[in-house]
């Protein structure tokens, strides 16, 4: 049976449009974990999910487009950070709630999925976040898709923060313990190899 008891109609988003600063400038969602480019695993959880999985992503577009349902980019060359990419998501997004995940968390599983689009159910109109300790995890959420025009208007304002504009939306957690491994960021050389040598 599967642990998603309580599906929720959502688009997905997988961001993957940042400079990679940290990997010293490369692609990250193509850099390999564990024999398979970071974006492949994140494809391989949501999959099931979704018949519209987006991915936003700002170079490499036809490496990303066999992943993925539709690709976006973000509507300024500057690198202007993942609510960019939230935005094209939203505008693109074909159901009612927009799953968001990065690129560099393979380890996410469905488990923690489902959880969060449960509680996303029971609260349709406000974005869920995951929150490990006290820690806010924006891009780890799901967000109602006619919200878009709350996040459009802060954008306008000059806000650049997904976490404080879903705070605003009145955007509820997803507690997770502080050091849950399925959060793990692998945005630096050495966390992608040392995950990669860890045993699943």
């Amino acid at each position: 049976m599967s642990v998603d008891s309580s599906p929720l109609p959502c688009s997905v988003l997988l961001l993957a449009g940042g400079r990679g600063q940290r990997m010293g400038g490369q692609d990250k969602g193509l850099l390999d974990w564990r024999g398979l480019p970071l974006i492949a695993h994140l494809q391989r959880v949501v999959r099931p999910l979704t018949d519209d999985l987006i991915i936003s992503c700002n170079r490499n577009q036809e490496r990303y487009a066999p992943y993925a349902d539709q690709l976006v980019s973000d509507d300024s060359a500057d690198f202007p950070g993942p609510l960019a990419g939230i935005r094209m998501g939203l505008a693109a997004a074909r159901h009612g709630h927009l799953l968001i995940l990065p690129c560099d968390v393979p380890q996410i599983d469905a488990r923690l999925l489902a959880d969060l689009r449960q509680i996303a159910r029971r609260n349709p109109n406000i974005p869920v976040m995951v929150r490990h300790g006290e820690f806010w995890e924006p891009l780890i959420s799901i967000i109602p898709t006619p919200l878009k025009t709350e996040v459009e208007r802060a954008w306008d304002t000059g806000e650049r923060s997904p976490r404080r504009v879903f705070l605003q939306c009145g955007a509820i957690g997803l507690q997770c313990p502080p050091d849950d491994p399925r959060l793990a960021n692998l945005n630096t050389p050495d966390l992608l190899l040392s995950r990669a040598s860890v045993s699943e």
